[in-house]
This record gives C-alpha cells, structure tokens and sequence, in this order.
C-alpha cells in the first residue's frame, strides 16, 4: 500500500488487536516501538520487506498469544533477543535477511532462549551476520520443527550431535557457513528430511546417509572432507533427485547403479579425482537431465544408447580421445542455471511480484520439470477470481534461492484497486501451502501504481479563457456529482455489507466473508438479460433461480429473494458465511453476492441437471440406475462427512432433504442450500441449543423433543434421503412416512428384497439382479434413522459404508490363471491356522502362481 514513515508508539493502545501485517512497504521504517509489547493478544506479526532498523524490542518476547513473527528482509541490527524463548505458542520464526549478530540465544546462557520454542515449526534465521558456535541445546526431542534455515551466517565450530534428536526436520540448510569438524554420525536418525544442504563449510569428514529415504536434494560441495572413494550410500538413497558434491575431494570408480534412481534429475560430480571408466549403465532414471563430471580423471567412458540428456565431461583425460574431443560432452560447460520464459505476452497493468522460495528440493537445471506442481497450486488460489496469471522467468539466485516471477492480469477490467488486492491476494502471508518439494516459500510483491485519474478536458478548460467560466463551472458540477457516484460505489466495493441492517429486515452483525465475490445489481441485470423469464431456471418460497453466464464464461445460477420471501436476512448471512468459508467438489460453490437497494441475491456455479427430487420423479427424464443412486448417495455424505469432520469450527447443515441435493452434468451430487446451517464452535463441543427448523418428513425426532441440534441430526436427515433413493418416493406421501412404512415391511427373513419389494422404486426393480449390496444400503439407511442419535453412524463411517456397497461393482483384479500340473495350496478358514493340501488342475497351462475359485493361492511345485 506504499505506507511511508515510521511505526508510532501508539500502536500500543490497539489492546484487542490480534493480527499487524505492514508487509512489503518499504518505505515503512524507523524502530520498532517498544509498545508493542502492549499488544497481549497479538497473534501475528508480519513486518516483512520493509525498513524497520535498530533492536528488535524485548517487549515482543512478552506477547503471550503470538503465534507468527515475521521480521525478515528489513534492518534489524544487534542480538537475538533471548526473550523470544518466552513466546510458548509460537509456530513460525522468520528474522532472515536482517543484520543480526552474536550468537544464537540459549536457555543454558541467558534467562531465556530459542531453545525453549519446543512448538516453533519454523526457525529462519538465514542471511544475517549470526556468529559464534550452533548451541548444542538448541536442539532436543522435543523440538517439532521441520524447517531450519542458518545459511549464509558466521556461524562456526561443529554441526552438534543432538541435531539427530530432531526427527520432524524436513529442511535443514547451514551452508555458507564457517563449520568445521565432521558431519555427525547421527545424522542419518533425520529420516524425515527432504532438503540438506552442508555447502560452502570447512567440514572434514562425511558421514554415513545411508537410511535417509525421505531425501530429495543433497549439497555437500566445497568443503574439506578427507579424500575417500564413493560412499556405500550412492546406492542406498532412493528418492533422491539432486546430488551435488562439487570439490569434494572423492576419487574411485561411481556405481552405476547411482543413476538407476526412478526421481533422479541431477548429477553434480565436478571437480573431485573420479577415475577408470564412467559407466552410467542401460537402466538410467527417465527423469535424468544433467550429469556433470567435469575436471575429473575419468580414461574411458561406457556410453548408453539410453541417455541422450545433458554429460558434461570437460577436463577429463578421456577428452584426449581423438574420437570424444570434438563432442558434445567434451567441449560444453557447466549449463548451471538456465533461466527459462514462459511468457505468452503480458498484459498492461498486471500485479506482479517475486515468489522466492528458500529451500527447495531440486536444482537451477530442472526448474521447467518442477514448476507445474507451483502453478497448479496458484491456479487453485486464484480460483474464481476474475483474473489470470503468468509465470514469465524463473532461475535460481547465487544463494540458491528459487525465484519465479508472477504477474497476475485482470480480466474485464484495466486494473486493480486497492480494495481488491487486499481481498484477492493473500499471498504475502507466508502461508501459499506450495508443495513441499518448494521448501519455505513467500511472495515479495512490487509496489502498484493505483490509477488517478484526472478530468483533462477541465484542466484545459480552466486554462484556455475565463471566458468558459460557466462552461467549467458545469463541468464541475457534472464532475462533483460522477465523483460522488464513484465515492459510493468504491465504499460499497470495499464494504458492499455497509448498509446491513439499515432496512430493519436483517439481524445482527454484517455476514464475515472470506474472497468471494460481489456483485452490482446492474451485473445481474446484465447477465440475465434483466432477470427476463427466459433466463428463469427455477423457483421457491424464496424467490426465484436464474441462469446467467459471466462475462469470463462461467455460467451461473442466481437466486434472487423476493421481499417477504421465505429467506430472510439470517438465512441469506447464514448461507454466505458458510458457503465462503467451505470449499468441497460435493458442496455446492458459491460464486458471490449482491447486498443493494433490499436485494439479496447469491450467485453460485451452474448446476444442470436438477434437483436429486426431479430426478427420482422423471422430471428431467434421466433414467437413476442403482449404482447411480449409490454414486450419488455416496457423494452426498463425502460433502456432509466435509461439514461436520473437516470444516473449523464444525458445520450442520440442518436441512439434509433431496431437494437440495443438485446433479452436475456428470451426475456428480453437490449438497447446496445452506441458509439454516449452524456453526457447532468448539465451546459447544458436539451441539448447539437452538429452535427447531428444518423440513417436515426429514427432521430428527431428538431434535424436535430436546431442541439440541447435533450433527447426528443431519444423519437422520440423511437416512431419510438414502430411503428416498430406494423408494423413489418423497418421505411423506398419503400421510404415510417412508421411515415408518420402510420398517412395518422389513422381514429380514426373506432373502431376495428383506421383504421390502412393494416399496422399493418400479423403476429399479426393471433390473433387480444388479440391486448389488441392497441389503447393506437398507441397513445403513435404518441406522441412520435409529430414534435415538448415539445409535447413528457418522457421517464419515456412512461415507466409508456405502463406498464399499460400490466397490461390489468393481471387477476382480488379478483373475486366476488357468494352471496345469501339481501344485501347493494354502488357505484359511475362518479363525482357524493355516492348512496345506494338495490340488491337481488340468487346465493346460504348465507354470503359473495365481488363486483359484475357493480363493486358495496357488503357484508351482
């Protein structure tokens, strides 16, 4: 926002604030005020890429809720103050790129220490001037950390033995370093690591790695090992893609068997005494691109017809050879790294930054490999916005920091206000969840020029002649007034839920919403055609449905609420508070909102094929088979499963029936409507006391005697639904309530049906031998409406259930072979040990190992 000056003291008196991010203003600068330490429900502290200088205050180690600190990439000068060690629910530490010296604090020196921050997952402390030893009690057992980045410092001494006890690692980067003495021995006990990179030390013996499965990206290059041949674990790290010991003093022959490795992308072997014959043999990882042995001793080289990527073999005795000297191998360079443009033209105002990412698991060479996972992920960030997004260059720093350039275009606008950059872009916060193959990663966005325009035409006027006095003062007017029109509409951009309950109609606070969209009456209007009858879709207590497509393609429904309709303003808030806040493929997607002149109209993605009551109708003349229905049944509860166990805080829908199950294109179910939803906060723990609503024939007896809504109330609701599929019938039909009839007929005597064939749906008794699992689904649906909550499943286990129901429909893999001959058979029975027998086949096949139709395994005698 390009803020400029310094951070006054009375940020102090902001008592309830929880969360200060001044992020990216790098004109922002001065110390740091001492008063934040005032701040004692400060949560998070993000000051990044601005220009804060001088100590960092002991006061910010008395904020007792802080969970991020981010002071990275400004002037901070002096010690780490040990107080930080007081910060006991702190999860990320970032004071990278500052000027900090001394040592790292410690509880065994100082009052305090960093070694006492056993729930910090994070420790960034990279590129300042820290000096002195690692402290061995920095860390322990108890310490969850899975990033430590302490390259490009001071640091010296030995890397501590009880780095070994921290198991979580994932990172771990103390290159650029002045460390000395040996690898520890224990450091193969890190078998969650990822990342390690020991380059640019003084370290004089490698250790054994041998055990370290989990490891992609290895540096130990230019530092003072000892010669030795190729160490034994060459052949052991399976997943690893990038190997670099560059000047590592190694000599001997390389086993091929190092370049058989599936992940393996790059080999940095140059500058060591490698001699004999390199021989990378025939089985070479598809994903190699770059072996680089230059100045080494190699006299002979085995090449594979196989390998057609990038060796490098310049400086070696074996480039003497008249027939190798001219090539290719012979005569290149090191490629290093290989900045690359993906560009497909850049738009004119586009918002643009640098994500830079710290630690990630592969190299400068194999950048272009590695970035669709990025942009994957970004996409998916930017996910109904009206924008697109570009990655123009990308290459690694000399600190062999990844940086890869976004520009992000706006799509049927010129450019971006304020407003939404604040709203669309949370990218800053450190938190982008890039895969971890990234490491730590954040984005570091350039200032952006806001347009201001000026009235041109009034500027000349004024200057041309007095004479036009009259004429200017129209133009005024007429100006004043287009200004005020735009005031109105930048505060109702900003805050387009600033009039909430100025009409009387809507209750309590203005809805909290989370990146979604709004819209203008006039939007609407112009994407229905002025909400014509021929774009209606659908209608309701509520209002109406209607069909509209965006200017960027998107089709759309939009549900318009009349006055004195069935949904007020607590169901319109409810609906989207919580449709902002849950994002599911089994949930309908809420595209956005419009809050005008007593509108309420909510905008979510197109779904076209109907309502699940339609269809079992033959409204929409879709023909459900049984593994449809179970199809569809089964992506309902996985969208309820989402609500109730994976949504934070809990979410009960509260109005589980057909109708608001919608079928997409591909019959996929999507659970929409959620205007009665409840929120179950934690305080509550599994229920909320509320007056009963709901949908008579689909509410949950319990609820309706004790008012305690839980999430087992939607089970019930569930079942109900789960009895519809069967039945094709609505639940209360004539008087007669399909839970009741469903268990007056039940006679789980009878084999075929359960006695339930009168009641169960004509349309799938047509093909009732591929009725696969009925029974099962039956008994589902009748625990699902047990009278009593505690004797219902879950919404997941109901999930799990029906999905093994599915399963049934699923050929046997591995069908036995036919075998010949005689041959051993085990099998078990029930409880019972292994038996053995023999079986005689004469099938003719004369070899084989395979089951035969008693599930007995058979191979070869």
């Amino acid at each position: 926002m390009d803020i400029k000056g310094s951070l006054s003291s009375d940020i102090g008196n902001l008592s309830e604030l929880e969360e200060l991010d001044l992020s990216f203003n790098p004109n922002l600068e001065g110390p740091l005020p001492t008063s934040i330490g005032n701040l004692k429900n400060l949560k998070v502290l993000r000051l990044i890429g601005c220009k804060f200088s001088g100590l960092i205050p002991d006061e910010v180690g008395t904020l007792p809720n802080l969970e991020v600190l981010s002071l990275n990439t400004n002037q901070f000068v002096g010690p780490i103050p040990p107080s930080l060690g007081r910060l006991s629910n702190l999860t990320w530490l970032d004071l990278a790129e500052n000027k900090l010296n001394g040592s790292i604090p410690t509880s065994a020196n100082e009052a305090s220490g960093l070694d006492q921050l056993v729930k910090t997952k994070h420790f960034h402390l990279n590129k300042n001037e820290l000096s002195g030893n690692i402290p061995s009690g920095f860390f322990s057992s108890n310490l969850v950390a899975i990033h430590i980045l302490l390259d490009h410092n001071n640091l010296t001494g030995e890397i501590p033995e009880s780095i070994g006890l921290v198991k979580t690692l994932e990172v771990l980067r103390l290159d650029n370093n002045s460390l000395n003495g040996n690898v520890p021995t224990n450091i193969n006990n890190l078998t969650s690591l990822n990342v390690l990179n020991l380059a640019n030390n003084k370290l004089q013996q490698m250790s054994n790695l041998t055990g370290m499965q989990q490891l992609n990206y290895l540096d130990l290059s230019n530092n003072s090992f000892e010669s030795s041949e190729a160490p034994a674990w060459f052949s052991d790290l399976q997943n690893l893609t990038t190997l670099i010991i560059e000047s590592g003093n190694l000599h001997g022959e390389i086993p091929e068997t190092l370049f058989a490795y599936p992940n393996l992308q790059e080999v940095r072997l140059n500058n060591n005494h490698f001699n004999g014959t390199l021989n990378m043999g025939s089985n070479i990882g598809q994903n190699l691109s770059i072996v680089n042995f230059q100045n080494n001793n190699f006299t002979s080289v085995t090449l594979s017809s196989s390998y057609d990527e990038t060796l490098i073999l310049k400086g070696n005795p074996v480039c003497s050879n008249a027939h190798l000297y001219t090539t290719v191998y012979c005569n290149q360079q090191q490629d290093g790294n290989r900045p690359a443009d993906s560009s497909n033209g850049r738009c004119s105002r586009p918002y643009e930054g640098m994500i830079l990412c710290r630690a990630p698991s592969f190299s400068g060479n194999d950048i272009l490999d590695n970035l669709p996972q990025m942009q994957s992920r970004l996409a998916e960030m930017l996910s109904g916005i009206p924008v697109s997004f570009q990655m123009p260059s990308f290459s690694f720093d000399e600190d062999n920091y990844l940086q890869v350039e976004l520009q992000i275009c706006p799509l049927n606008f010129t450019d971006f206000t304020r407003n939404q950059t604040l709203r669309w872009f949370d990218f800053t916060s450190q938190s982008m969840n890039l895969p971890e193959l990234y490491g730590p990663c954040y984005l570091n966005p350039q200032p952006y020029a806001y347009e201001h325009k000026v009235n041109r035409r009034w500027i000349i006027g004024i200057a041309v002649s007095a004479a036009a006095a009259l004429l200017v003062i129209s133009g005024l007017s007429t100006y004043a007034l287009w200004q005020k029109k735009r005031a109105r509409k930048a505060i109702t951009l900003a805050n387009p839920l600033a009039s909430w309950g100025a009409n009387g109609e809507e209750d309590g606070d203005a809805p909290q919403i989370k990146l979604t969209r709004y819209f203008s009456l006039d939007d609407l209007r112009k994407i229905t055609n002025g909400f014509s009858e021929d774009n209606e879709i659908g209608a309701g207590g509520y209002g109406q449905v209607y069909k509209g497509m965006l200017p960027e393609g998107l089709l759309v429904a939009i549900k318009r609420s009349r006055k004195g309709s069935m949904q007020g303003g607590l169901e319109f808030k409810t609906e989207i508070e919580m449709l902002s806040r849950v994002h599911h493929k089994n949930l309908v997607e809420l595209v956005g909102f419009c809050f005008e002149k007593g509108e309420r109209t909510l905008v979510y993605e197109y779904i076209s094929n109907g309502t699940l009551t339609e269809n079992l109708s033959g409204k929409r003349g879709l023909q459900l088979d049984w593994k449809k229905r179970l199809s569809i049944a089964l992506d309902s509860a996985k969208g309820l499963a989402y609500l109730h166990e994976l949504a934070k805080p809990t979410i009960i829908h509260r109005d589980v029936k057909s109708s608001n199950i919608l079928l997409d294109e591909n019959l996929t179910a999507k659970v929409a409507d959620f205007g009665l939803s409840t929120l179950v906060l934690d305080a509550e723990r599994d229920h909320a006391s509320t007056g009963v609503k709901g949908t008579l024939g689909y509410l949950d007896p319990e609820y309706l005697t004790t008012q305690q809504l839980t999430a087992k109330s939607d089970v019930y609701s569930f079942g109900v639904v789960l009895l519809e599929l069967m039945t094709g019938r609505l639940p209360i039909v004539g008087g007669r309530y399909v839970v009741h009839e469903v268990r007056m007929a039940l006679d789980v005597q009878e084999e075929e049906f359960h006695g339930l064939r009168d009641t169960i749906d004509p349309a799938l008794l047509q093909n009732s031998s591929y009725l696969v699992g009925f029974k099962r689904f039956v008994g589902v649906a009748l625990r699902c409406v047990e009278e009593s909550s505690v004797s219902r499943p879950t919404m997941n286990d109901v999930a799990k259930e029906i999905e093994s129901i599915l399963k049934e429909y699923e050929p046997k893999e591995n069908p036995a072979p036919a075998l010949s001959g005689a041959y051993f058979g085990i099998a078990r029975d029930g409880p019972n040990p292994i038996t053995s027998a023999e079986f005689a086949f004469n099938s003719g096949v004369t070899s084989g190992t395979g089951y035969d139709g008693d599930d007995y395994l058979l191979s070869a005698r």
